[in-house]
């Protein structure tokens, strides 16, 4: 059940693309749309209520006020420079881990050098940071550090879907190496629902097929393969009829 070394090649140049600044800046502007959009619906349901609360109401209005300056207070002068400068200390692990100098792009032993690890201390609050931590527990899993990998990895979150199913199923080969196999079929299952995209559905429903059959958990493993030959039959060439086979005798 292990990651192979194209699969991990694949972790990194996706987020060596998702860099850029500019998109970074873009993704920003949608989270302040979505922000008002959050307080409009708020204004709403305040203004429905305002004869009832009249008393209460400059209070509330008070605090939507306190509320959008402190938001745009964050994101000018914390957020802001922060992203930048973790997206300069990224992307320096980043031609560290592109050299091939695996040590050297995991960092986090001197401030000189914060590689992954010490991005994500620093900035852990900026995108930059949190794929610092992924990138970190993808290396450790290389070097065999199982357990250190799960807790760099379990730092990460996204809004990117596919970048939390490729974490999940990460987390999981992380547990089946440590011997947690409950913890490892959980994590393959969540690396199975995370996604829309279909590919990526498909491959981490296969594995958790698979580890769920190596577990002897029969119906588990019927039930990813089935949902295999249901929804995913262009990917899969016809397999799942065998996998279902085999969970009757396995």
């Amino acid at each position: 059940m292990h990651i192979t070394q194209k699969a991990l090649n694949l972790h990194f140049d996706y987020i060596k693309n998702m860099a850029d600044l500019n998109k970074k800046q873009i993704e920003e502007g949608k989270e302040t749309v979505e922000f008002f959009k959050d307080l409009d619906q708020k204004a709403f349901n305040v203004e429905q209520g305002l004869e009832k609360h009249s008393k209460t109401i400059g209070i509330v209005f008070g605090v939507l006020i306190l509320a959008v300056l402190g938001f745009f207070g964050y994101k000018q002068f914390i957020v802001g420079p922060q992203n930048e400068e973790a997206t300069k200390s990224f992307l320096t692990a980043q031609a560290n881990l592109t050299k091939g100098d695996n040590d050297l792009a995991l960092g986090g032993k001197s401030a000189a050098n914060p590689g992954f690890v010490g991005t994500y201390n620093e900035y852990s609050a900026t995108d930059a940071g949190k794929l610092a931590a992924y990138n970190a527990g993808l290396i450790e899993f290389k070097k065999g550090n199982f357990q250190k990998a799960y807790d760099m990895l379990d730092k990460f979150s996204s809004d990117n879907k596919t970048l939390m199913a490729m974490k999940y199923g990460a987390m999981a080969d992380c547990s089946a190496n440590l011997n947690r196999s409950d913890d490892a079929l959980a994590n393959m299952d969540k690396a199975a629902t995370a996604s829309k995209d279909a590919y990526t559905t498909y491959y981490f429903t296969k594995k958790a097929g698979m580890l769920a059959l190596s577990l002897n958990k029969k119906a588990e493993a019927k039930k990813y393969f089935a949902t295999i030959d249901e929804k995913y039959q262009d990917y899969d060439n016809g397999q799942s009829d065998a996998y279902i086979e085999m969970t009757k005798y396995y």
